[in-house]
């Protein structure tokens, strides 16, 4: 083959919208982002990262049978400052030493409309674990320079932190309290299968 040729990419076509075929791919950690968002003594936000995201994406033959698979290593919390991310990490919040990893296991896809869709799973922190639903997009497929098809999705969704017994907090002087109650996370993933 020459190098103007290319081999087509192992995908087929649904409801018009371009998905891989069927099979396992893997999250690429270095092109794959989560971050979140939470209100700080009532007049600002404290925005932050888990720089550790390691996971799998298992598309089904029908789509909403797919699965998504994501591990978050708590110790890598980064909120650029270092004293807030040491707190963090305390027994205070996390408690990264008794509970190294959050997760996420999906059980389902609903409302699949175009490249939209809603994504439910079960999270967990710490020893809780709840259900929760991600406004999520398919934003395509292609190929890295190593042969390797990929795909990329964005979701987001709001949760209660104290539904995950997260539930330090600090009354203010003025009245409110020092970190809110609703975390929003977004997240950006890119994940790689086979040649």
């Amino acid at each position: 083959m020459s190098e103007t040729e290319t081999t087509p990419l192992p995908v087929r076509e649904v409801d018009g919208l371009t998905v891989p075929q069927p099979g396992t791919y893997t999250v690429d950690a270095s092109h794959s982002e989560l971050t979140f968002s939470v209100r700080h003594m009532m007049v600002s936000k404290v925005r932050g990262r888990f720089n550790q995201v390691a996971g799998s994406i298992r598309f089904a033959e029908d789509l909403v049978d797919s699965v998504v698979e994501v591990d978050i290593d708590v110790a890598s919390i980064d909120t650029n400052a270092p004293d807030r991310d040491a707190h963090l990490k305390s027994a205070d919040f996390f408690d990264a030493e008794q509970y190294p990893s959050i997760t996420f296991r999906s059980t389902g896809v609903r409302d699949l409309k175009g490249d939209s869709f809603t994504l439910e799973g079960d999270l967990t922190v710490r020893d809780v674990t709840r259900p929760v639903s991600f406004t999520a997009t398919y934003n395509g497929a292609g190929r890295n320079p190593w042969g390797q098809t990929v795909v990329g999705f964005e979701g987001t969704v709001e949760l209660d932190r104290e539904d995950f017994g997260l539930t330090w907090n600090q009354a203010l002087e003025t009245g409110g309290v020092l970190v809110g109650k609703v975390a929003k996370i977004d997240i950006a993933i890119e994940a790689a299968g086979p040649a």
